[in-house]
């Protein structure tokens, strides 16, 4: 494992000015109140949508806004897995215990490396205190986002984030270029042409030249989870409600984005990645 001081020379290599200007971080153990902060895209999370007229959330940037904070651990350790506890507080630091039904379930989790590797799509458990737990392993080193979509009940759907560095030698790799064909499992999946920064994103699932019919995931014939290179903005998407593997998309500027479409066939989950470029 390289030296504390290495380490953090690599993350400053990686993500330079732009990463450390980025929003708070919440570091805290079980049931902790106390935070350590940094500035995560602003004390709400709001940030310009591309227009002077729409200047709505982006999703992810933030580990607090709405009056909902975002509490996590700050640093893992590194191919171990690790019973994962966190919990979304409101501004009094309470836990907030109740949460709606969103894709069949009360609260997505999302882990993936800044440099959009390594990405997971989990399901934690809620304790009887509120709090969430998940085992969770991060393979390699580097700095990652954890990411929770949740609806508070009654309220607006969230998504917070909270980074959580995970020590040792961190080798950043490239996003792969553009495509619209991913391979995985022995599945083929191509991803129809689209162009503009409101879009419908279709996917066309095939396996060994046959085309395949997914079946039911979260309520839908497929989920979609896309990321911003850069900062890691997160797109709620909407899938198609007539069965077809199709979601719409708002994406919130121009830029390249890291798609992940998980699909389920033959009762096994897959995980389908696309890099699109938005002008």
């Amino acid at each position: 494992m390289t030296r504390p001081a290495a380490y953090l020379t690599a993350l400053l290599a990686l993500f330079g000015l732009a990463y450390l200007a980025g929003g708070a971080r919440v570091g805290v153990g079980e049931g902790a109140r106390a935070t350590a902060e940094r500035g995560h895209g602003g004390a709400d999370g709001a940030m310009a949508m591309g227009d002077a007229h729409d200047d709505a959330s982006v999703p992810g940037l933030a580990v607090a806004e709405r009056g909902l904070r975002l509490v996590a651990p700050a640093t893992l350790r590194a191919g171990v897995r690790e019973d994962v506890a966190f919990r979304i507080a409101d501004d009094r630091g309470a836990t907030v215990r109740d949460f709606d039904v969103e894709h069949t379930k009360k609260l997505h989790l999302i882990a993936v490396r800044r440099d959009l590797t390594g990405f997971q799509h989990l399901h934690p458990t809620q304790a009887a205190d509120g709090s969430w737990r998940v085992p969770l392993t991060l393979r390699d080193p580097g700095a990652y986002r954890l990411l929770a979509d949740f609806t508070p009940r009654g309220g607006q759907a969230t998504t917070l984030g909270s980074d959580v560095l995970v020590g040792g030698d961190f080798a950043p790799r490239a996003l792969p270029a553009p495509s619209a064909h991913a391979s995985v499992d022995g599945y083929d999946v191509a991803l129809a042409p689209s162009t503009g920064r409101e879009a419908t994103l279709r996917f066309a699932i095939s396996r060994d030249g046959a085309a395949v019919t997914p079946e039911p995931y979260l309520g839908a014939a497929g989920h979609l989870v896309a990321l911003r290179e850069g900062d890691l903005a997160y797109l709620h998407v909407h899938p198609d409600a007539n069965g077809k593997v199709a979601f719409g998309a708002r994406f919130p500027s121009a830029g390249r984005y890291r798609l992940f479409l998980q699909f389920q066939h033959e009762g096994r989950v897959h995980t389908a990645a696309f890099t699109k470029v938005v002008s």
